[in-house]
């Protein structure tokens, strides 16, 4: 369906926020991809209707759809780090301070720094 409204347009990019949340804790790499299309196709809608001043609607619209895609970038980081830290397991680097040549072992206390 083509949006007729900025409204309409934002209520579809936040209902495929939701698809894409939906399909990223199913792991449903098709989900995802159809569920980003779609919302790349609705973000472009947007566009499409100018930068008119937005009303106190759109503007509530505008900070749900911000705060899912928020939410998908932290499922997204989350995923990202759980499959860093599997590789680091299955290659023997867990526990090895960053920047540590190939081969070291750790050792307790070895790479911790403080930060301020």
């Amino acid at each position: 369906m083509i949006p007729v409204t900025r409204r309409d347009a934002l209520i579809g990019v936040i209902e495929s926020l939701h698809a894409e949340i939906a399909a990223l804790k199913a792991n449903d790499v098709v989900g995802l991809e159809r569920a980003t299309a779609d919302k790349l196709a609705g973000i472009e809608a947007i566009a499409g209707f100018g930068a008119a001043p937005a009303g106190d609607e759109l503007r509530a619209l505008a900070d749900e759809a911000h705060r899912l895609n928020e939410t998908c970038r932290i499922y997204v980081n989350l995923m990202a780090a759980n499959v860093r830290r599997r590789l680091q397991t299955l290659t023997g680097s867990a526990g090895v301070a960053v920047g540590s040549p190939p081969g070291t072992v750790y050792r307790p206390g070895m790479g911790i720094a403080a930060y301020a």
